[in-house]
């Protein structure tokens, strides 16, 4: 495998979508969104399975997967015995994964989130796209509500680019990008001497130029026929696009990858992804740029 190929390599298109198989209660309904997105995606499957083959387990996937209407010449199937995050992450890795599709808790107690579940420690290392699904169905997810991260970052361009063929593919009606508002932040660049009048139209220019950065990306979009809206929120990055996401009813939050592997510090004093992550509103789409 030319492993030089990942690099420089768009976030999107899909073209290669994983999905682990754990054999939890939650496995078919998993498999069942994984294909539904390699379907209307045009993207080749593959199972990951960390532990051990036995024929009783090809027997149960070969079952499950029936039940979906596919046979094994659809999709590819790997074992692997091994740290489960360490191998998932190498076989997404030398399989070229675009895509990492995971169930995951909607929250984790307090104990399980510092020690880092399979899900999430995957979600701050992986170098392809993952998807998070809260709460999967056997019945195709309708992704009508997507609400994308409009932060100021150099990823965020190719995040809001994936978000838009994401939502084309799976016939999103409303997109939102949202850009965070951290008011102490505002604030300190505010002077303490400026007059009320200075201080309005300081925030009003700063508003313009979110909008107008914004506006410049989606103009570089294929937006289909996809309603788009602006929105600015106050709050603490990722608390309030958090709450904003889950008030709306999303089905579906993008963001960007994390710009470092976070250690157990980062994540007792929050960063952004990482209250999302322990507090998810909704499936959780993180947008891996390799460019």
């Amino acid at each position: 495998m030319d492993l030089s190929k990942l690099k420089k390599r768009p976030a999107y298109p899909f073209e290669t979508i994983a999905v682990a198989v754990s054999f939890s209660p939650r496995c078919l309904p998993v498999l069942a969104q994984a294909k539904y997105l390699s379907d209307v995606l045009n993207a080749s499957l593959l199972l990951i399975h960390i532990g051990e083959k036995s024929s009783e387990k090809e027997r149960q996937l070969d079952d499950l997967m029936s039940k979906l209407g596919m046979d094994d010449s659809h999709y590819r199937v790997i074992w692997m015995e091994g740290e489960p995050v360490e191998t998932i992450l190498k076989l997404c890795k030398l399989n070229m994964v675009d895509l990492l599709v995971l169930g995951a808790l909607e929250k984790e107690n307090v104990l399980k989130f510092y020690l880092g579940s399979i899900a999430r420690n995957i979600s701050r290392r992986a170098k392809c796209s993952v998807l998070l699904l809260t709460n999967p169905t056997e019945q195709p997810i309708r992704y009508r509500k997507i609400v994308v991260n409009g932060v100021e970052n150099p990823k965020t361009v190719h995040t809001i680019s994936t978000a838009f063929y994401f939502a084309k593919h799976v016939k999103a009606k409303d997109v939102t990008i949202v850009n965070e508002v951290n008011v102490p932040g505002l604030a300190m660049a505010i002077a303490d001497d400026s007059t009320a009048p200075e201080a309005k139209e300081i925030k009003k220019h700063f508003n313009e130029e979110v909008e107008e950065h914004i506006q410049s990306i989606v103009k570089q979009c294929d937006t289909a026929d996809i309603n788009v809206m602006n929105k600015s929120v106050k709050g603490k990055p990722g608390y309030a696009i958090s709450k904003y996401a889950k008030d709306r009813k999303a089905d579906v939050l993008v963001i960007n990858s994390p710009d470092t592997n976070l250690n157990l510090l980062d994540r007792i004093f929050t960063h952004d992804i990482e209250y999302i992550l322990a507090h998810l509103p909704c499936n959780l789409l993180i947008v891996h740029s390799r460019v």
